[in-house]
């Protein structure tokens, strides 16, 4: 059982690690392809934010944000493997943050042939988030083990 668990968290992490592997490859001076995608999505995305709630946010530094994802996603998929709950929320505070701004159907119609994807998409990160929030509350639910008190015999005389 203990050898199955593993594996499961080997597979599961390897999404985000080999994810994280190519865009550290593709970085580059200036983010890479990562940052190139993502520039109109965060402008698009302060927007928002800016005409719905009404503050002003600072400008962001999309290279930045790519080096952080790959270093929520390397080191949170490298600690998950080895049982984590750190690990998890690393990789959860990852698709928390990224999955909104990167798959945005709701800038969309619905028959646009871009809403579909990436609705499905937006879907499949949240499906791994429950995952991640799984593995929490599966960890933090089991007992840990105590070691057990050595009781002196009595001796008989």
């Amino acid at each position: 059982m203990a050898f199955a668990s593993f594996l499961g968290r080997v597979l599961f992490a390897s999404v985000f690690i080999l994810s994280a592997y190519q865009q550290f490859n593709e970085y580059g001076v200036d983010g890479g392809p990562a940052a190139k995608a993502l520039r109109p999505k965060i402008d698009t995305f302060i927007y928002r934010v800016q005409s719905q709630v009404g503050i002003q946010l600072p400008e962001i530094d999309v290279k930045f944000v790519v080096a952080g994802a790959i270093a929520l996603k390397g080191l949170g998929g490298l600690l998950f493997i080895f049982g984590s709950s750190f690990g998890a929320f690393l990789l959860l505070l990852h698709q928390l943050v990224a999955t909104p701004i990167q798959y945005d159907f709701y800038n969309y119609e619905s028959e646009d042939k871009e809403f579909t994807q990436l609705f499905v998409k937006f879907t499949q990160n949240m499906a791994l988030s429950g995952a991640l929030l799984f593995f929490i509350g599966m960890k933090n639910s089991m007992p840990r083990r105590q070691p057990k008190k050595k009781v002196p015999k009595t001796k008989t005389y």
